[in-house]
């Protein structure tokens, strides 16, 4: 062969795999409202920056038809590039090529590109559209999924994993985003679940289409398995290139600093924020009074609405939030709402991403569907977050702080490096009225007039606990603030604490009540 027909044949060879399923599979793509793999990896990349890699692969299982079925690439593009002009790895399984079923090659790629960015320590993004293990292959398909599994077990905590689900991912490949540190989903196009509706439907009778079963805003709203939910994928991959520039490239790398218009609106904080505690009000007026301006990237913005948590920007410096939004359930902390803020304290503790958080909470969510379903064992997560994160904690009460959602929240106690209070801020075990009702019930039971003694003592409860001194005597609040020094405090708090270290016993790890 000379070189004139070596080169011919290389080539035909790359445009076979770039046309991947071919025209009609690529126009039944578009068909379905959905951008082909490669579409999707050019909105992703800085322009021209993608290098594909094992682009020649394929299978080499010639049963059951599949010789005829099986191209240059396998199903799945891997590769590396530039995002925002920081090196990026990324896979995107091709539903062109029999339906991006994942094969013993299809996952050789995958398996290989988490071992490239892992030793080069950069995130990878994962693009799933698959119809689930490739059935020709046999046990092969399934021994590829584990190794995608440990894989990213083993980079949890070292380098992001940001998962993307565009079409179906059903069964096992559930399990990688679901290891991967956020899922990105859009409406209409985002199928996620273990069993599919025909499954259910044999099995227990149950009749589900498949976005009521695991669509995208099931997962946003209901499971709360999706992190962040989108109308169209090209918004949708925006959104990832934007959570990137907040994230380093691995936890010993430095946060990226994006500089932007600094905002300090908190001279309207007390309009904003009622200091009658039976009034609610929007955390998000809080956090956007004292970060850049549009700053705020919400995290599971659908889900347990109770909780707040996102990053946002303070001087382009990213910052996690953690906040109790009095919108919802009037900021109590639920099931839901714990396991959201317990995960989010973590992954910024892997990152170090300084916490900033807002306090405004009355208790955890009393009663027996929260008892029966496991709220100690919910609400243990956020207290060891909290206890085990190393990163600058920063915490700042609004209003209520009581009982055992006080501790919770980054109290002093719970390792809480500087906390704040506002003049209003309610520090106490529980309520006035609560408490009266308990310490106060056979003064009130004895007296001539048992509503004017009940009042009587609600005041007294009141003046004696329902305010921030008594905590800031005990130095369990460092300092009482005005709602217009905020953000100069919070930006003080971080500068002084970024050269924190902390020492711990030696461990493997703690074994978090999961």
């Amino acid at each position: 062969m000379d070189w004139n027909e070596a080169i011919e044949e290389l080539e035909g060879k790359r445009r076979q795999a770039k046309l991947g399923g071919g025209q009609t599979a690529i126009d039944k793509q578009h068909e379905k409202g959905k951008l082909t793999a490669r579409e999707r990896l050019d909105i992703l990349f800085d322009e021209g920056t993608f290098v594909e890699i094992n682009d020649l692969a394929e299978s080499r299982i010639d049963d059951f038809g599949l010789d005829k079925k099986r191209v240059p690439g396998d199903g799945v593009i891997t590769g590396y590039g530039k995002i925002n002009g920081r090196t990026v790895f990324a896979s995107s399984e091709d539903f062109t090529v029999i339906g991006g079923s994942l094969g013993e090659y299809h996952s050789r790629k995958i398996v290989h590109i988490q071992d490239m960015a892992l030793k080069m320590r950069c995130p990878i993004i994962t693009i799933n559209d698959s119809g689930g293990a490739r059935i020709e292959e046999g046990i092969d398909s399934l021994s590829g999924y584990s190794g995608i599994f440990e894989r990213n077990t083993i980079a949890s905590g070292v380098i992001p994993q940001i998962a993307v689900i565009l079409g179906p991912c059903s069964g096992g490949a559930c399990y990688s985003p679901a290891i991967c540190d956020y899922i990105f989903v859009v409406e209409d196009i985002s199928k996620m679940f273990i069993t599919g509706p025909q499954v259910v439907k044999t099995v227990i009778g149950e009749e589900l289409t498949a976005d009521e079963l695991g669509g995208a805003l099931t997962h946003a709203e209901k499971s709360g398995v999706a992190h962040f939910y989108y109308k169209s994928e090209k918004n949708c991959l925006g959104g990832v290139r934007e959570l990137l520039s907040y994230l380093p490239d691995n936890n010993q790398s430095p946060l990226p600093v994006k500089v932007g218009k600094p905002v300090n609106q908190c001279r309207s904080l007390t309009n904003l924020v009622p200091d009658n505690k039976k009034k609610s009000y929007d955390v998000h007026d809080v956090i956007n009074a004292m970060i850049d301006r549009e700053s705020f990237f919400e995290v599971q913005k659908h889900w347990a609405k109770n909780a707040v948590v996102g990053f946002g920007r303070i001087d382009g410096n990213t910052v996690g939030f953690v906040c109790n939004q009095a919108k919802y359930k009037g900021g109590s902390l639920d099931i839901d709402a714990s396991d959201k803020i317990a995960r989010f304290i973590r992954f910024c503790d892997c990152f170090n991403i300084p916490i900033v958080s807002l306090v405004d909470v009355p208790a955890f969510l009393p009663g027996s569907e929260q008892e029966h379903n496991g709220i100690i064992r919910h609400g243990a997560k956020i207290l060891f977050a909290y206890a085990e994160a190393t990163v600058p904690k920063i915490t700042l009460i609004l209003r209520k702080a009581y009982g055992g959602a006080y501790i919770a929240m980054n109290s002093k106690h719970m390792g809480a490096d500087i906390v704040y209070a506002w003049p209003i801020a309610e520090v106490a075990v529980m309520g006035a009225e609560g408490a009266i009702n308990i310490i106060g019930r056979k003064q009130i039971k004895e007296a001539e007039d048992p509503e004017a003694k009940r009042a009587e003592l609600i005041e007294q409860y009141e003046n004696k606990f329902l305010n921030p001194y008594t905590a800031a005597k005990r130095g369990f609040v460092d300092e009482v603030i005005r709602p217009d020094e905020t953000r100069d405090k919070i930006v003080a708090a971080l500068d002084v604490l970024k050269t924190k270290q902390v020492s711990r016993p030696y461990k493997k790890h703690g074994n978090m009540p999961l």
